[in-house]
């Protein structure tokens, strides 16, 4: 197949009377397509979907040195009340308490003068996690920050981190207005022009004297339809943030010049030098040190070996084309395991009505006394309880079919309270508003629902997870705080008066208590992230755990003095300073805050890499300034530039009342009308067909 498909492709580029616009800017041509082409643009997206466990594991592997057990409990829980589990009503065990004291970094402020910096590094840094620190890295790991970068830079580093978003669902038919199941997927992802799906439907001979339709979006460069509905199965897919890839501690020893210690013994790396060919400047060399484990990453005078999903032996294949022919969600989720991508929770529906769960993509298997693998390993450890096993077996994977509430949700966050939890581990979990949002939104459908209703559970904006630290700035901005300071008065009257209880686009108040929120990480933890960023620029606090605003929540309310920085007098003292920063940050260059609205900070802001390059022609290249409601622990996650990158509802066998969304067209060309054909409506959430519609143009494929 994947021969086929390259023929296709070469097919196609030889066919062209021009080159594509990117080539003919650049000065280069294109060169043939290849099979193994199609098997890197499934790594590539190993790296989108689980490029942030190595930093997030280094990340917790400074707070494992820096904290005792209970405040590791404390801070960076395995659970909190806002998750919502397959398999309970809540993830069922005590909460930690509140340890008699602080770490001595907590609370630290950071040193003047470096934060700029590190959160424009964080920004541009897209470095190979395992590369040595003294290879020099290629052109584009060296580009100058942009005026946007720099201005984004004074914002809270936490609030500077690309969140996470997407969303899956299913009702079964026991609930639905015909019978069948319905599945409703959006999948988040860094937002650019051209936009990264392809919408196809496809109808083609079934083998059997019948016509197969399959209808959804590919990913060019892969032949396959990558969510969507085959008339008899639908599926949709998030990302699952389990736990695969673990840093293992190596040792060096001059008694053994040039190798390196693992739990197998003594190995002499094999190095990998790859030239990186760069026009108009001289190559660049990536040196890359490989040991059994995996490629070595030097970080803060530690070696870890790097052993990852990605690396492993069977964790790319295109079998995903097999969901084209499944015909029960049985069999869609008896397929999944043997998916070679990266692993996703599955959700799935058919036409009689059952709706399923599971994990597609393979997960690795470690030894039963193996211990917690989300902070980094012991090399001096027993080799078995470090190495990993192989793979799980598909009948070792956790799934949930058929569900007595009759609805499956999966958005990001931990999915199981039982033993599967084990099995999967949390390799960054979401914090978990979001399902639980997008739970009780499907459960407020009732026992009849249909796919417009599903669908709109999608634009879900209500600010639930926002809601009580509005309260808190509230009641910190108390008669005295305000007497005599009236821009925190002023900020009172906006946060009581411009409060609609959404992310909308008109709200200061949710700009506000947003803005609050994240300085007060700033202020807690920025000494901590200004430390992290010497392991690697996308290390932080929140990198580490996800659950740091029910850390900082328990403790304004119960303001236990152990834990109050010393630089301020009182907890009512520490909010006020937040609210003071997140004030003149919203009110500098004589802004006004009143003007200071969620939709001024939420504005798409999408483009083509190329466009901050061309300046003359970089206007084509840009999406409009739209403002966009929603943001981060709602369903409807929206950002400047991340988002829903697709969204789809489909009965199957009732594609033709499926709707669908896309922030972009089909054309990769910014002088084509389809380059950005279809994007008002996903900015306005305005439901459109999920099949084609009547040909205007025809495309003809004769063989030679």
């Amino acid at each position: 197949m994947l021969d086929r498909y390259t023929d296709g492709v070469n097919a196609g580029l030889k066919a062209l009377t021009a080159r594509p616009f990117e080539y003919v800017l650049t000065g280069a041509a294109p060169r043939a397509w290849r099979a193994t082409d199609s098997l890197l643009v499934i790594w590539a997206m190993y790296f989108d979907l689980q490029g942030n466990q190595l930093p997030r594991e280094l990340a917790r592997g400074w707070l494992h040195e820096h904290t005792d057990q209970a405040q590791r409990a404390f801070l960076a829980p395995a659970y909190t009340e806002w998750d919502a589990p397959l398999d309970a009503p809540a993830v069922i065990g005590e909460q930690a308490p509140i340890p008699a004291s602080a770490p001595a970094w907590w609370g630290r402020p950071r040193a003047p003068g470096q934060e700029a910096g590190r959160r424009v590094a964080l920004a541009s840094s897209s470095t190979a996690p395992w590369a040595e620190p003294s290879a020099k890295p290629s052109a584009a790991w060296l580009e100058e920050p942009s005026e946007a970068d720099i201005a984004a830079a004074t914002e809270p580093s936490a609030a500077w981190l690309n969140t996470v978003g997407s969303n899956n669902w299913a009702v079964a038919g026991s609930r639905s207005d015909s019978g069948a199941a319905i599945v409703a997927n959006d999948m988040h992802l860094g937002l650019q022009l051209p936009v990264i799906w392809y919408r196809a439907a496809l109808q083609f001979p079934d083998g059997k004297g019948g016509q197969r339709r399959v209808v959804g979006v590919t990913l060019p460069g892969a032949p396959v339809v990558v969510v969507g509905s085959n008339g008899q199965v639908a599926w949709g897919f998030t990302n699952s943030y389990g736990d695969y890839l673990d840093l293992v501690a190596v040792a060096a020893d001059p008694a053994h010049p040039h190798q390196v210690r693992t739990p197998a013994g003594w190995e002499t790396p094999v190095v990998h030098r790859e030239t990186i060919v760069v026009k108009g400047q001289p190559d660049a060399t990536l040196v890359v040190r490989e040991t059994s484990l995996g490629p070595l990453r030097d970080a803060a005078g530690t070696t870890y070996a790097v052993r990852w999903a990605a690396h492993q032996p069977g964790a790319v294949n295109v079998r995903a084309h097999l969901l084209e022919d499944v015909a029960t969600v049985a069999q869609a989720l008896a397929l999944a395991p043997t998916l070679g991508i990266p692993a996703q929770n599955m959700v799935a529906g058919d036409s009689a009505g059952h709706i399923g769960w599971t994990i597609a993509g393979r997960i690795p298997r470690r030894a039963m006394n193996a211990p917690d693998a989300s902070y980094p390993l012991r090399g001096d450890a027993p080799a078995g309880d470090v190495t990993w096993q192989g793979w799980l077996a598909a009948d070792e994977y956790p799934q949930v079919v058929d569900p007595a509430g009759g609805q499956l949700f999966t958005a990001n966050s931990r999915q199981l309270n039982g033993a599967g939890a084990a099995l999967l581990g949390d390799g960054g979990f979401d914090l978990g508003a979001r399902s639980r949002q997008v739970r009780d939104g499907l459960s407020a459908l009732g026992a009849r629902t249909d796919v417009a209703k599903v669908y709109a559970v999608a634009f879900d904006d209500r600010a639930l997870f926002l809601a009580p630290w509005r309260d808190r700035a509230i009641a910190a901005l108390d008669a005295q705080a305000v007497a005599g300071q009236p821009a925190r008065a002023q900020a009172l009257a906006l946060l009581r008066s411009t409060w609609t209880g959404h992310a909308s686009v008109d709200s200061v108040a949710y700009r506000l208590t947003r803005g609050y929120l994240y300085a007060l990480y700033d202020i807690l933890y920025g000494g901590a992230d200004q430390q992290l960023a010497t392991l690697d620029p996308k290390a932080g606090m929140a990198a580490a755990s996800s659950r740091w605003p029910v850390a900082v929540a328990r403790l304004l309310e119960a303001q236990p003095p152990a834990w109050l920085p010393p630089q301020y007098a009182s907890w009512q003292a520490l909010q006020l300073a937040a609210l003071d920063r997140v004030i003149a940050d919203l009110t500098r260059d004589g802004r006004s805050l009143a003007d200071a609205t969620w939709g001024q900070r939420n504005t798409a802001a999408s483009a083509h890499p190329m466009a901050a390059a061309i300046p003359l022609l970089g206007r084509y290249l840009k999406v409009p300034p739209d403002m966009l409601a929603g943001d981060q622990h709602m369903p409807r996650v929206a950002g400047p530039t991340f988002g829903a990158s697709e969204r789809l509802t489909v009965m199957p066998g009732r594609e033709q009342e499926g709707v669908f969304n896309m922030p972009g067209g089909q054309s990769g060309h910014p002088l084509s009308p389809y380059f950005l054909d279809g994007r008002s409506d996903w900015v306005a959430g305005r439901p459109t067909p999920l099949l084609p519609g009547p040909p205007v143009h025809t495309l003809n494929f004769r063989r030679p």
